[in-house]
């Protein structure tokens, strides 16, 4: 009887073995990746006091990966090769596509911007020289896009301006072309390398602010509606008392992220869930492809 009740005993021990370990997050370090929206030099500098926090909150070592594309930082997420994205609204539900269970939870709230309202959404712009009178002059122009998976440098553009002009993209301009992120559209836009772009309002301000453009240096010939600002993002395999750990430094004591907030031209960071997000699946899967 006694050696049946060891048995037991230990059965019960390895089966619970697996629970107390993950209650325990026995996770040694923490990996972070950035969609490129600018240089990974100016992301790794701006990301610093954030990755200092993080490192404080939870115990263990914080990096940031460096990332090519879009498409690169959504196969880390789903992967599980990071534990952290900061995503776009639209590469963080191809994402979730690919795996339910990673989870958005923060934002950041936007300071008020010449292109840019103050709150939680921004807008795609189709900026051009301020000569070009009106959108019909772009017809059978060459437009630069970003990535393939930007939300307000392709996919609200593919879906919004080509119902607007009746057309998709690659019918309406003579040539359409992929940067790879927003500031090198806008570096084409100014060197003259392209007639028109589809950015992030909240880029085309830090222009502004950084004197790289004044504000009539383009011409706005077309604003997107409004679009819920990028998503902080746990993976589907980063243990619940680490997301608790994160969710508290990130989300409380701001203060002490004033220099990554201002960096991000923003105010605050807030709490957001999947709700948020999900209206633009519907865009996502009607829109034309440029391409």
């Amino acid at each position: 009887m006694r050696s049946v009740t060891c048995l037991i005993a230990l059965l019960a021990a390895l089966l619970l073995a697996p629970v107390v370990q993950a209650a325990q997050c026995t996770q040694q370090s923490l990996r972070i990746a950035v969609i490129p929206k600018k240089s990974m030099e100016e992301l790794l500098q701006e990301q610093r006091p954030l990755i200092e926090r993080l490192s404080k909150a939870t115990g263990i070592a914080v990096e940031i990966v460096p990332s090519s594309s879009y498409e690169s930082v959504v196969d880390a997420i789903v992967s599980g090769g990071v534990d952290i994205a900061w995503l776009g609204p639209a590469s963080y539900m191809l994402a979730y596509q690919r795996d339910p269970r990673i989870e958005p939870f923060a934002s950041l709230t936007i300071s008020h911007g010449y292109f840019t309202p103050a709150g939680h959404h921004y807008q795609a712009l189709l900026l051009a020289g301020s000569k070009v009178p009106d959108i019909e002059a772009l017809r059978g122009k060459r437009v630069v896009l970003t990535d393939p998976a930007s939300t307000s440098g392709n996919i609200v553009p593919n879906a919004e301006f080509s119902a607007v002009v009746g057309l998709p993209l690659a019918q309406f301009f003579g040539a359409v072309a992929y940067s790879g992120s927003h500031d090198k559209s806008l570096d084409a836009l100014l060197a003259g390398k392209a007639d028109a772009v589809f950015v992030s309002s909240v880029r085309a301000d830090e222009y502004i602010n950084r004197g790289l453009i004044g504000r009539d240096t383009f011409k706005v010939l077309w604003r997107s509606a409004p679009i819920y600002y990028d998503p902080f993002v746990f993976s589907g395999t980063l243990c619940g008392a680490l997301k608790e750990r994160i969710r508290n430094a990130m989300l409380n004591d701001q203060q002490g992220l004033a220099q990554f907030l201002d960096s991000q031209e923003a105010s605050g960071i807030v709490p957001v869930s999947h709700a948020e997000y999900a209206p633009l699946l519907r865009m996502m899967e009607a829109a034309p492809r440029a391409r």
